[in-house]
């Protein structure tokens, strides 16, 4: 009975080691895809450091929305276009008014 009990509890491990394993390759994978558009943004607009620290943030919660929209069973229309609207609400308050024209110019690349 002990030996089952353990058994048991060795797979409950194994099973909460996976989902968090699982869980940073999620974030670094969301990290890697902000930092990468955040860089292109960068070379295109040209703003400066306090910008891209914002810009990341923003892009950071823009991305993980968006995957955790990709994982979700059933996904509202509504839902894709209010995290756009976010996201382009953020960079308008972020860039400045010529910034804000090339960044929509980018995004619709």
């Amino acid at each position: 009975m002990k030996k089952i009990i353990t058994l048991c509890l060795f797979v409950f491990a194994m099973f909460l080691g996976t989902e968090s394993a699982m869980a940073q390759n999620n974030k670094s994978e969301v990290n890697a895809i902000a930092a990468e558009k955040t860089e292109a943004l960068r070379k295109f607009i040209k703003f400066d450091n306090d910008q891209r620290d914002k810009v990341y943030l923003a892009v950071q919660e823009y991305t993980q929305a968006t995957l955790d929209l990709k994982t979700a069973k059933v996904v509202k229309e509504a839902a894709v276009g209010k995290i756009n609207t976010l996201l382009e609400t953020k960079m308008k308050a972020i860039l400045n008014d010529e910034q804000f024209e090339r960044y929509l110019t980018f995004s619709e690349e």
